[in-house]
């Protein structure tokens, strides 16, 4: 698939980039792309949740009243759960919710994520950009030039780049990140997805390296 390049002034270079069939463009995997979304949820739940029981709460714990005699129902101590202030029942205890998905499934689904930005046209790819210094008002003129001011967006770096990071971390709706620490769940949450022209080289590198 060819992509224009872009300058950060939104025109066009005169340049293409081929974005690789093996990336961006295999039949998406519906069932990966779900369980791999759902791992990186749960992995990041606490799982600290915890309610006390009958022998964790306060109270004394004498008996309320004999136990026959009264015409009423039989009762223990005042931490019994069917008082207020008393014991839960059944409540939750801190357990993990992570669960293993193995390599190839969790790259089927990145792949698969990003072959739907390609088909639905949501790839932005830009040259090769350096900051001199942190500017926040700089970055957001660059995406108001690409048109993507309304969007979501998240932006993919080839090597770490503090001056960019920093120039868009105040700025809600974009994401900056290098390309192979991203996942799954951050390439659908991203309405757009605005790739510097190195990163898709460092991805034609990679399948280059897979064949050989």
């Amino acid at each position: 698939m060819q992509v224009e390049v872009l300058n950060i002034k939104g025109e066009k270079t005169g340049r293409n980039v081929e974005l690789p069939n093996e990336f961006f463009g295999i039949e998406p995997n519906d069932h990966l792309i779900y369980l791999s979304v759902k791992q990186f949820l749960a992995n990041r739940r606490s799982g600290t949740h915890k309610v006390k029981t009958r022998a964790e709460v306060h109270g004394a714990s004498r008996k309320l009243h004999k136990q026959k005699g009264t015409g009423g129902a039989r009762k223990g101590n005042i931490r019994n759960p069917l008082y207020k202030g008393g014991g839960t029942i059944f409540g939750p205890k801190p357990h993990k919710y992570d669960f293993k998905l193995n390599k190839q499934e969790k790259n089927t689904a990145f792949y698969s994520a990003l072959s739907y930005k390609a088909k639905t046209n949501d790839i932005v790819v830009i040259e090769d950009i350096q900051f001199d210094a942190p500017s926040t008002k700089q970055f957001v003129g660059m995406v108001n030039n690409l048109q993507l001011n309304n969007a979501k967006v998240l932006f993919l770096m080839a090597e770490e780049n503090d001056n960019l990071y920093l120039s868009s971390r105040n700025l809600p709706k974009v994401k900056t990140d290098i390309f192979y620490n991203t996942n799954t769940y951050d390439v659908l949450n991203a309405s757009k997805l605005l790739l510097t022209e190195n990163v898709v080289k460092q991805f034609s590198e990679s399948e280059m390296e897979e064949v050989a």
